[in-house]
């Protein structure tokens, strides 16, 4: 905190305490956040940076712990400068801060289907980090390129198979930002495509606990996965069904809960510390390992001190 930081045209706020940016509402301070005014001001303030100072870039908060402890070094969030939204001869560029629903919604009335998208929580950047998908859609099925800041505050375009996107995984070397993500996407009737999204909302609706205070898919599924991402419906293997045959939906745990209506979503059900959310999420792999011999991988990130 007494370290001198470059002097930026974003908003650099210290000791900006992160609970109220993360869809679980827990978490101590970030020493730093960063909210950059455009991708030269993010370059320039990476470039000026002390390197041995980490960096943490963080989209909406839709798939974080942080703990309570808090976070050493400077949190990058993107906003306004970073959510642009175009769609033109079968390609959609979205900025990284855009919403994954927005962006589906756009491309939606432009003739252009990434409706696998829509029911995704969290921002681009975030998807392609996760290479997130629904539906039998991942990221990888349709991503381009991205570009991307580098911690020396050099810019790059990345060719979407340099970033090897796998299942709940992509390699962005540390301390990167993702900027911008170029989709491709086939044609499609708007009508259509709006019908087939507000059919996936209903049915997300139906299974998961959208009204309540989650990040989404807590752990992984298992196994039965291929490089790109896409389930091998021959090994399919939830991690709901591991935890329900364990005995732990519903379970709580202080003010943190496995919900009801999907065991895999992790929530802050009463007032929940990160430490009451990440300590029920321990229990949970533990009781699945010993139920069923499955080792369960968290897909929420969490990140900071205790």
């Amino acid at each position: 905190m007494t370290q001198t930081l470059p002097s930026p045209r974003g908003a650099l706020t210290p000791n900006r305490v992160l609970a109220d940016l993360t869809w679980l509402r827990v978490g101590g301070p970030a020493d730093w956040l960063f909210q950059p005014a455009d991708e030269a001001d993010l370059a320039d303030f990476l470039g000026d940076l002390d390197p041995e100072l980490p960096v943490f870039p963080m989209g909406v908060g839709s798939n974080l712990i942080v703990r309570d402890g808090g976070i050493r070094g400077v949190v990058i969030r993107l906003g306004r400068g970073f959510n642009a939204i175009s769609c033109q001869d079968g390609t959609v560029t979205a900025g990284a801060a855009a919403l994954d629903a927005h962006v589906a919604r756009r491309a939606a009335e432009a003739g252009l289907d990434l409706t696998f998208l829509r029911t995704i929580p969290g921002s681009i950047g975030g998807a392609v980090r996760m290479n997130a998908g629904c539906y039998g859609s991942y990221v990888a099925d349709h991503l381009i390129s991205v570009r991307a800041v580098a911690r020396d505050g050099s810019l790059h375009e990345i060719p979407a198979a340099d970033l090897r996107l796998a299942y709940r995984h992509s390699e962005i070397p540390e301390g990167w930002v993702i900027t911008e993500a170029r989709f491709r996407a086939g044609q499609g009737d708007p009508q259509a495509l709006a019908a087939r999204m507000d059919e996936q909302l209903a049915r997300r609706d139906a299974s998961q606990p959208t009204r309540d205070r989650s990040a989404g898919s807590t752990f992984r599924n298992p196994a039965g996965y291929s490089s790109t991402g896409r389930a091998d419906d021959s090994h399919e293997l939830k991690a709901w069904r591991l935890i329900d045959e364990a005995g732990l939906r519903g379970h709580r745990l202080g003010g943190a809960q496995m919900s009801e209506k999907h065991p895999n979503f992790l929530l802050n059900a009463d007032g929940a510390t990160a430490a009451d959310l990440e300590a029920l999420g321990e229990l949970v792999r533990r009781k699945v390992r010993e139920t069923s011999g499955h080792q369960l991988e968290w897909e929420v990130i969490r990140i900071g001190e205790p």
